[in-house]
């Protein structure tokens, strides 16, 4: 939110700087991201008034001025504004002028005829985005004023960063309380009175919604005249929050949401058919905001609407067909409490942030709209006049936010605080915030918390009140003291350090990816997985929870390759959700792009899927349980390279490469090799354990045997290890044939055995005898033969 430091001190100015301000709000929990200037630096710029003027003999584009203002009588300008006509007032750059980037304004000619300074556009003085032409200036500004004491230009914007919870602070109101609260300065709020009313025209109001629109009020304001604009001080307070200038009516809505932080809509009362009902929507009807954007809408929007059906969307934006234009005469001016439940969120899921919504979900004081509905009918019918009809209220009062009440226990300030305060300074703090006492108690105080405090329900609220006006600055210091012991490590248990290190150690990076992902992209990865939908997303692009780390794994690889990295290694552990209470931590790894990095001693070879199989079983290795790999198939991964991750016959990990469909529909122009298993079933560590080393020699036998090609190598080395006794130490496939010599339906497939006692050496026939049983029972098993 952009404060402006004059209009802060029209409501309290204690005796302090602007820098001293500043730091006092960030202190106070109300951070200050920037400090500056209203306007521009320029000097002698005054008020000016074009008192006749006549075209440019040399140029069809120009005009030559005489204008009031100067130091003469009347000055002659050059000008080729389009605006520039005699009776308006401007600002008037003079003769020795320094405009903002140094420009100095000298006696110049302009085709042959001279020209004594400049009129001034909006931009030209940093003051505004208008650039069409000069600046218009009210009719009554006072010519030869300087400029800048007219508009009190020399005014410093302080933008303040506030957190959710201080919705009372998104107002000039709520920043003069703190700043009041915080230099014991009286606040002194501008003059409100209530508007009488000429007229006894009301609009009937029925709420519908129960406790998500409890309080409505409404206003008819007839004969206005919106061909008058908003005054300029009005004007130029808005531009100062960050606001432009439309009309008179949105300037003042605008203007009474900075001041008191309640949003207000105007309707054109002749576009409104019938009377005002407050509802929930239902899913289908249609609505055309003010900005042009024609919506569908969806359940459980709050809405406002005529008996011809939606003209706004409650708390958010209103509706085109009821707008007011220029051509508008009669107004009704709303003003509501919305339950802060009922509009958070609903602005972003349609895809709109409004000032309106940014408050109403943070939450805006429930006793305030009769003050704000006053305050802006005062506002708008100095402006552009008009008879004003009472305020109707139409309120449910058993909806309305009851009166809260909080217990703080002198025994919790010492405790949470780190020191003790004293009952008269307690009360002192909390009472000048705002809080009513209305009992004190055997151990502390009962307080009742006022209506624009939402972000106090609790006694630890109250203490962090103490803390934060008595200043973080002056609590008391102390240094900690704690008994440390280094606690046992269990190493049956391999810890996510160890597997983040294994992964690490093979040329892996850790990512960490968002738990929501775009609706969509689930339904790539895991379509027969229903996501847990949010109730109120971030955005669009991460409304579910994801079931998988993948992914978000290739969403990173996107944004890598986008940025010429064309070799990626990335991991993830995180969860993954499959229901509320289903929520399991995974592991999940991807490999992407060349196996090594490119040099002068390595082939430019692409990762396939046995080096991800080896990543993956370097990572089982250091576990105790035995694991298996089955061909599977899965709807992320190619049909013909994806594996199962079994465990004691239960699937807990898949690995393989990513399906080619979804490769093309992501972008991505090679294959992409992906593993994600359960942390449970890597938690059991293989305890490390002495075993002595044989001083017997090996014994090694190769055999070459002949198998169906569907036949995998897990099978054939299951069979060997059943058949080959204790003595085999070491088994592996070392080569695997087709082609020339060998039955197309079959495939040779080599293995090397290795053989050794650990106490005597083995003698021909035992080997033979074990070799020869390998084999008989792989022909039995498995079809198998000697090649």
């Amino acid at each position: 939110m952009k404060v402006s430091e004059s209009w802060l001190r029209e409501w309290v100015s204690p005796n302090i700087s602007t820098e001293e301000l500043v730091e006092q709000l960030t202190m106070a929990g109300l951070e200050v991201d920037a400090v500056e200037s209203a306007a521009g630096e320029f000097s002698k710029v005054v008020v000016g008034e074009i008192v006749s003027i006549e075209q440019h003999p040399d140029a069809d584009k120009l005009r030559v001025c005489q204008v009031a203002g100067g130091e003469d009588e009347l000055t002659q300008v050059v000008c080729g504004a389009p605006n520039a006509r005699a009776g308006i007032k401007i600002p008037f750059a003079l003769v020795g002028a320094k405009l903002p980037g140094d420009f100095k304004i000298k006696k110049a000619k302009l085709r042959g005829v001279e020209s004594k300074g400049m009129l001034c556009a909006e931009t030209e003085l940093q003051c505004g985005e208008d650039d069409s032409g000069i600046w218009e200036l009210p009719s009554d500004a006072p010519v030869g004023t300087c400029l800048r004491e007219y508009l009190n230009l020399d005014d410093q914007i302080i933008e303040v960063d506030l957190t959710p919870n201080r919705s009372d602070c998104l107002s000039m109101q709520g920043i003069a309380r703190d700043v009041g609260v915080l230099n014991r300065a009286p606040v002194t709020p501008p003059q409100m009175p209530a508007v009488e009313a000429d007229t006894k025209e009301t609009l009937e109001v029925s709420l519908e919604a129960g406790v998500a629109c409890s309080r409505y009020l409404g206003r008819v304001i007839r004969d206005v005249d919106l061909s008058k604009p908003s005054p300029l001080w009005m004007q130029e307070k808005l531009r100062r929050a960050g606001l432009r200038s439309i009309d008179a009516v949105v300037d003042v809505t605008n203007y009474v949401l900075l001041e008191l932080g309640q949003p207000l809509h105007a309707f054109d009362m002749n576009k409104l058919k019938g009377s005002i009902h407050v509802r929930q929507s239902t899913a289908g009807e249609k609505l055309t905001l003010l900005d042009g954007q024609d919506v569908e809408l969806k359940d459980e929007t709050l809405l406002i609407c005529d008996s011809n059906g939606p003209v706004a969307m409650a708390g958010i934006m209103g509706g085109e067909s009821t707008a007011v234009s220029k051509e508008t005469t009669d107004v009704f001016l709303e003003c509501a409490y919305f339950d802060p439940i009922a509009i958070a969120g609903r602005a972003r899921s349609y895809g709109l942030h409004t000032d309106a919504s940014h408050r109403y979900e943070r939450g805006v004081d429930y006793q305030l709209q009769e003050k704000a509905i006053e305050r802006a009918t005062e506002l708008l019918v100095a402006a552009v006049g008009g008879k004003v009809g009472p305020t109707h209220v139409a309120e449910l009062a058993d909806q309305v936010p009851a009166e809260r009440k909080v217990e703080l226990r002198r025994h919790k300030i010492e405790s949470g605080l780190g020191f003790s305060m004293s009952d008269e300074e307690v009360v002192d703090i909390l009472t000048r915030l705002g809080l009513h006492l209305v009992e004190n108690t055997e151990t502390g105080w009962v307080f009742t918390v006022p209506s624009y405090r939402f972000d106090i329900a609790i006694e630890a609220d109250l203490l962090e009140e103490l803390a934060r006006v008595y200043g973080y600055n002056r609590l008391p210091t102390t240094s900690l003291e704690a008994e440390i012991t280094i606690l046992p490590r269990n190493e049956s248990k391999v810890g996510l350090p160890a597997l983040r290190q294994q992964l690490v150690a093979q040329g892996f990076q850790e990512a960490i990816c968002y738990s929501f992902i775009d609706t969509e992209l689930q339904k790539v990865f895991n379509p027969d997985q229903p996501p847990i939908e949010l109730k109120n997303p971030i955005s669009a692009d991460m409304a579910v929870m994801r079931t998988s780390l993948w992914p978000g794994l290739v969403q990173a690889l996107q944004h890598n390759l986008k940025r010429q990295q064309s070799r990626a290694k990335l991991f993830e552990t995180g969860l993954s959700f499959h229901s509320l209470e289903k929520q399991v931590p995974m592991l999940a790894g991807l490999m992407y792009g060349d196996r090594l990095p490119e040099g002068w001693s390595a082939k430019a070879e692409a990762t396939d899927f046995y080096d991800l199989k080896g990543v993956v079983e370097g990572l089982l290795d250091i576990t105790s349980q035995s694991f298996r790999f089955v061909a599977a198939e899965h709807s992320a991964l190619h049909p013909g390279q994806c594996a199962a991750i079994e465990l004691n016959g239960e699937v807990v990990g898949y690995l393989g490469a990513l399906h080619p469909q979804i490769q093309q529909q992501l972008g991505i122009n090679q294959s992409v090799y992906l593993f994600e298993i359960e942390q449970a079933a890597l938690s059991e560590a293989r305890l490390p354990a002495f075993k002595p080393l044989s001083k017997f020699p090996e014994v090694r036998r190769d055999l070459a045997l002949l198998v169906a090609r569907e036949t995998t190598a897990d099978a054939l080395l299951a069979g060997v290890r059943a058949a080959a006794g204790e003595e085999l130490v070491d088994l592996k496939v070392f080569d695997v044939y087709t082609g020339k010599g060998i039955d197309a339906e079959r495939k040779s497939v080599a293995l090397g055995l290795t053989y050794q006692h650990p106490s005597r050496t083995l003698t021909e026939e035992e080997i033979n005898s074990s070799v020869d049983a390998v084999v008989k029972r792989l022909e039995e098993e498995l079809g198998a033969s000697l090649r």
